[in-house]
């Protein structure tokens, strides 16, 4: 029999741990944040409706590491090939359910068997190439603090990899939803200064100096520099760079058949590098401390909020719905949630379930007051 609410929040809840609750959370006029199911994932993600799910945000048992409260036997194989193996052919289930638009964010560390690191993340990420998943990202989550290491042989393992995968070249990504904020330009003895300390001296000494430029093309250069200082000053470009002939290699390649920035540092002897206006692109390396939050309960192997937050925002639309497979106590659930999306996790342990549940109430109720939908 399904799990129900007590009391449910006044106008959104969360479906029970039973298969019956599926049709009424993906319902056109369902008000419901999130389904919790209970079972084995290979199996309930047959269950769900075609191409119903915009993000999967996980992070599976890891190999032979850590006594999961699971039924699964997943992380319990003889080798990392076969954890590989059996981990791949549970997330293929997720080709029933993900839009063609939709992705994957898979969170695996690596453990050690007889003093040899497994590559089992990496060995998970080729097998998932081999099945038809089209890798984007490899992250590297760096947990700043980690866990202490008494080895005396080996350095201290601080990072996870976070996997960004998609079925499509055509999948929803937005990224102005994940720049990071650009910052302020200062003024130094009266001059303008951008946020990364681009006063223009060495640019302005390297154009007057160099000798690669022509006369012409060193006027324009000090034009371009001046022009963009500007732009800076005025709020038009948050920061740039600039790439002068015979100062600095040019970036990407310096073949103009492959590289326009190429051609153009041919044709006028420099070229400017501006910042886009919304912020710059966050890089494929996150520092996170790995508990977010004080936790109570009994699950160890929990992984931070802040680590599904760019996920969900670049790859889930507002409102869309997010899938854990491996949802333990509702991580990445909750961070959906506050995101404005829905969600839907599975879990073979239903003590886990539960402390999910009793975690997404609050949540829910801070979502339902501050309108988040």
């Amino acid at each position: 029999m399904a799990h129900r609410l007590q009391q449910p929040l006044p106008t959104r809840s969360i479906s029970g741990f039973g298969k019956r609750n599926i049709p009424e959370f993906f319902d056109k006029d369902s008000r419901e944040f999130a389904l919790l199911l209970h079972g084995d994932s290979g199996v309930l993600l047959r269950d769900l409706p075609e191409h119903s799910i915009d993000v999967c945000v996980t992070s599976p048992p890891y190999w032979a590491q850590r006594g999961y409260d699971a039924e699964s036997g997943l992380g319990q194989e003889d080798s990392p090939e076969a954890y590989a193996t059996h981990l791949c052919e549970i997330l293929d289930g997720l080709k029933h359910v993900l839009k063609e638009t939709g992705s994957l964010w898979l969170n695996i560390g690596d453990t050690y068997q007889n003093k040899n690191l497994s590559g089992a993340p990496w060995r998970v990420a080729l097998c998932l190439g081999t099945r038809g998943w089209i890798l984007r990202n490899a992250v590297v989550w760096d947990k700043a603090k980690g866990y202490p290491c008494n080895a005396k042989d080996k350095l201290r393992n601080t990072y996870e990899m976070l996997f960004h995968f998609v079925l499509s070249r055509d999948y929803y990504y937005d990224l102005d939803a994940i720049r990071n904020a650009p910052g302020q330009p200062s003024y130094r003895n009266g001059h303008i200064v951008t946020p990364t300390g681009v006063s223009g001296t060495k640019y302005r000494e390297q154009i007057l100096t160099s000798p690669s430029l022509s006369s012409s093309e060193r006027k324009a250069a000090l034009k371009a520099l001046d022009e963009a200082l500007r732009k800076v000053e005025a709020g038009e470009m948050p920061d740039f760079r600039m790439i002068v002939r015979g100062c600095q290699r040019a970036t990407h390649s310096d073949q103009p058949e492959f590289s326009g920035r190429a051609r153009e540092m041919a044709e006028k002897g420099f070229y400017v590098l501006p910042y886009h206006r919304a912020g710059t692109k966050p890089g494929d390396v996150w520092k996170i401390i790995p508990e977010d939050e004080w936790r109570t309960d009994d699950h160890y192997a929990v992984f931070p909020t802040e680590l599904c937050e760019i996920p969900v925002r670049a790859t889930c639309p507002r409102g869309g719905v997010l899938i854990d497979p491996f949802a333990g106590t509702g991580t990445a659930l909750v961070a959906a949630i506050r995101e404005g999306r829905r969600a839907v996790g599975i879990d073979t342990s239903k003590r886990y379930l539960k402390i999910a549940e009793e975690r997404l109430r609050p949540v829910i109720e801070q979502a339902t007051q501050g309108n988040l939908f």
